[in-house]
């Protein structure tokens, strides 16, 4: 049965780790317009998407709930997985993470988007 999800795209290998529990917080320089954000569709693709339009070839990885929002700390640098810490950006904390075992190649664009998918859990 078709169900429409809220997904946003991250690029190639943080939604593999996401998927995977490796990495519990996503880093945004945007919030997102409320939460908490209940089975985001987490996209996993191989480019950025950086200007409005924007859309590539992704592949559903991991449902997940975006329980809070805050300021990035510098603290929080290895559970985002990242390279570098900077200040002005957000950190959306991710639990409840269930991965997605089917091979389901879908859209990936800007933002948060929607799509409606039969998901295998």
């Amino acid at each position: 049965m078709l169900k429409t999800y809220v997904a946003l795209s991250i690029v190639s290998p943080a939604g593999e780790r996401i998927a995977q529990g490796m990495k519990t917080l996503e880093i945004r320089t945007w919030q997102p317009p409320e939460w908490p954000l209940k089975d985001l569709l987490i996209v996993e693709n191989v480019q950025y998407l950086n200007h409005d339009g924007d859309e590539s070839v992704g592949r559903a990885v991991a449902l997940v709930d975006v329980m809070d929002v805050h300021p990035w700390r510098e603290d929080e640098f290895e559970a985002a997985c990242a390279s570098y810490w900077a200040e002005g950006y957000f950190a959306w904390v991710l639990e409840n993470v269930r991965p997605i075992q089917q091979q389901l190649i879908i859209p990936a664009k800007r933002k948060i988007y929607r799509l409606n998918l039969e998901l295998q859990l």
